[in-house]
């Protein structure tokens, strides 16, 4: 059967995680899918890991090398453009949202025909458990002020686990240079190209294993400019 699904991790030496993440995918997720581990260089060791699960178990996973250069930014990127279903979710390998809300993602899409679907941990059901305090007041302020402010059919628009449509993700040009804020960047161009946006409740945990790639200093310039772009497209229709 092929895949309904798409599910980009990009990974950077992540051989702590990417197994119980692989298993847990297999557990969780009930529909189509197949898994598209996006790497930086040949040296990551996630990859020996990654092939073990393709000798030893039925999971269909797939290696992809980043194209665009290295850098979260240029993994997703490069796991966006490798997707050939329907649906394309992005999640990370250290366990921070349950797989299973990949079915919810999916019913959702289907259910309202919406083009983008977002993880939300700020909508009621959603909820965030550890990580760092100011990253979380930071993250919570713009997703609530966007939503009230501009409309933006979504709580959480700057959590990273987020499901886009194949259709979506032609017609929009990535502009984004810094990191995660890539996935702020094409909810917001969805929402005010027409498409539709809707979300699902997902419980985000603080990572376990491993260290984290998100850079809130060096980053946040690259969140405020499309928080801006939100603003004036909404208020001012620029």
């Amino acid at each position: 059967m092929n895949p309904l699904v798409t599910i980009v991790i990009p990974v950077y030496n992540e051989k702590d995680n990417i197994k119980s993440a692989l298993e847990k995918i297999k557990d969780e997720v009930h529909i189509p899918y197949i898994i598209h581990i996006v790497y930086d260089f040949d040296e990551d060791n996630t990859i020996p890991i990654v092939k073990e699960v393709q000798k030893e178990m039925n999971i269909p996973v797939r290696l992809v090398k980043n194209i665009f250069g290295r850098g979260a930014l240029n993994a997703i990127k490069t796991g966006l453009l490798s997707a050939e279903s329907e649906y394309v979710v992005v999640t990370m390998a250290d366990l921070s949202d349950s797989p299973k809300v990949i079915n919810d993602m999916v019913e959702c899409a289907q259910k309202v025909s919406a083009h983008v679907v977002c993880g939300s941990r700020y909508m009621p059901g959603g909820k965030q458990i550890g990580g760092p305090f100011l990253k979380t007041l930071m993250s919570k302020w713009a997703g609530k002020s966007l939503y009230y402010l501009t409309s933006l059919p979504t709580q959480d628009a700057t959590n990273s686990f987020k499901l886009y449509s194949k259709k979506v993700l032609d017609s929009i040009t990535i502009e984004s240079t810094g990191g995660f804020e890539l996935g702020l960047e094409i909810v917001i161009k969805s929402h005010f190209m027409g498409y539709k946006v809707s979300e699902v409740p997902t419980t985000w945990f603080d990572r376990t294993e491993g260290q984290s790639r998100f850079k809130l200093i060096s980053w946040l310039p690259h969140y405020l400019k499309w928080y801006i772009y939100a603003i004036r497209k909404s208020w001012f229709k620029i």
